[in-house]
Parts: C-alpha cells; sequence; structure tokens
C-alpha cells in the first residue's frame, strides 16, 4: 500500500487530529493509540463513561483525554472530541477511528490525500464485503442500508456504516452547529447531512478489518438499526437550503 511522501506526511501530521470514541474496550485501544501518535501530532480521545479502568490505562501517554462520567453514546463522544478538535490551532481535518482494531491507521493518509485531491469535505473509508468473509447478517444489513441511502440521499455510498472517516474542517464546523448528539445513527445524520447540504462525499477502499462476535462492541442490532434507519428516512427532508 503507497505511503505518502515525508512532505505529506509532515503536513497530514501537523493538519490532521483523530478522535477515537471509547467505551469498554479493554486493552484493545493501546495499539490503535499508538499508532496514531506515531502518525499525528493530536489524538483525542474520548471516554464514553468507560468501567474498565481506560483512563489508568491510558497516563503517561501523549493525547488528550475526554471522559463522560456516564454512557452516553457513540455520537455525543465524536461530537465532543469535534469540538476539542476545532479549538486545536492550524487543524484543518478531523479523522474518526474506532478504538477496537476494526481500523488500520497506516490507511488516514490515504483518506487524507484523497480529500485534498478531490476537494472534498467527507472521505469515507469503504469497507469491501466479500462472501464468506462475513456472516451474511452482516452482509445483508450493509445491503440494505446501502440500498436505503441510494433511494433516499440520491447517492450511490458503498459503505454507509464505515465509522473511519476524514472530516473537513468546514464540515466539522457545520456538524456542530446542527447534528445533536447520539448513538450510532449520529454517525448516519452526518453522513445524509453532507450528501444532502453539498459537501462533496468521496469513498476510498480500505482493508476489511471483521472480527465475528467482537466483544467489544456494543451495538445493539435491533435497537441501532431502527434508530439508524428513522434518522435516514428523517434525513430525506433535510435540504440544502436549511443548512
Amino acid at each position: 500500500m503507497a505511503q505518502g511522501t515525508g512532505s505529506e506526511e509532515k503536513e497530514m501530521r501537523d493538519s490532521v487530529a483523530a478522535v477515537v470514541p471509547c467505551y469498554n474496550i479493554g486493552g484493545r485501544a493501546m495499539p490503535i493509540l499508538k499508532q496514531l501518535l506515531g502518525l499525528l501530532n493530536h489524538v483525542i480521545v474520548v471516554d464514553d463513561g468507560s468501567t474498565d479502568g481506560l483512563k489508568k490505562t491510558l497516563e503517561g501517554l501523549p493525547l488528550h483525554l475526554i471522559s463522560f462520567p456516564e454512557n452516553r453514546g457513540k455520537g455525543h463522544a465524536l461530537l465532543e472530541g469535534f469540538r476539542e478538535a476545532l479549538r486545536t490551532e492550524g487543524i484543518s481535518g478531523v479523522v474518526t477511528v474506532d478504538g477496537d482494531g476494526q481500523h488500520d491507521p497506516k490507511e488516514i493518509q490515504r483518506l487524507w490525500t484523497a480529500m485534498q485531491n478531490e476537494d472534498a469535505d467527507l472521505v469515507i473509508g469503504s469497507r469491501v464485503f466479500e462472501e464468506g468473509e462475513v456472516p451474511w447478517r452482516s452482509r445483508f444489513g450493509n445491503v440494505l442500508t446501502i440500498s436505503l441511502a441510494r433511494l433516499l440521499l440520491g447517492q450511490y455510498l458503498p459503505d454507509t456504516q464505515s465509522g473511519f472517516r476524514v472530516h473537513s474542517r468546514r464540515f466539522v464546523e457545520d456538524i456542530l452547529m446542527r447534528v445533536r448528539g447520539g448513538r450510532y445513527e449520529t454517525e448516519m445524520e452526518i453522513l445524509a447531512r453532507a450528501v444532502k447540504g453539498g459537501f462533496k462525499t468521496v469513498s476510498v477502499p480500505i482493508q476489511t478489518i471483521y472480527e465475528e462476535g467482537n466483544r467489544s462492541s456494543h451495538f445493539n442490532v435491533i435497537r441501532d438499526s431502527f434508530l439508524i434507519y428513522r434518522k435516514l428516512l428523517a434525513m430525506t427532508l433535510f435540504r440544502s437550503n436549511g443548512r
């Protein structure tokens, strides 16, 4: 996989902040955070009310830790991380990375380069779900969501549920003005607002890291799927002139 030049890597190191929401993922966050710290100067961890001693685990690491006293949901954690990122001088992009090992930080450079080359506001790391690699229920859920998003948003997006994304500063500013926190449906709202609000959105293929029965995942299939689809339907009423 191609790596950026030294100057590109330095620019990304100085200009991109990583936001990593965490909730009871145990020691799984440490390898990801160490990789991020090797790539970026600004790493923000949002502890969403964890009870597994995350704060103590992260002691000594040169990152910014935000801790919620109780669990509020991934959407709230992302928004708080965005707020902190925009307080940092010189930040022009924010990458969101799951802390449980589902994303490879080395691919951030490709997403960031795509954002610059395409003059995009949102770059989605798009996973490829091949038959035999992912259980049929997960494949079906992804295909259904992709199909609904294409129908309702009017744009084909190969992976609507990936949390591995790079956001431009101007799009983050818009998100913070208009998006209310929630659980996993917040990511769908952000995606829908990008498309309906005229923010250029592109997808870049990334490595598919899928762990069946990942115990660190707190996604409730019934509840969170319902919230995601409800949010997607609600966002069909959103128009660019409502920005």
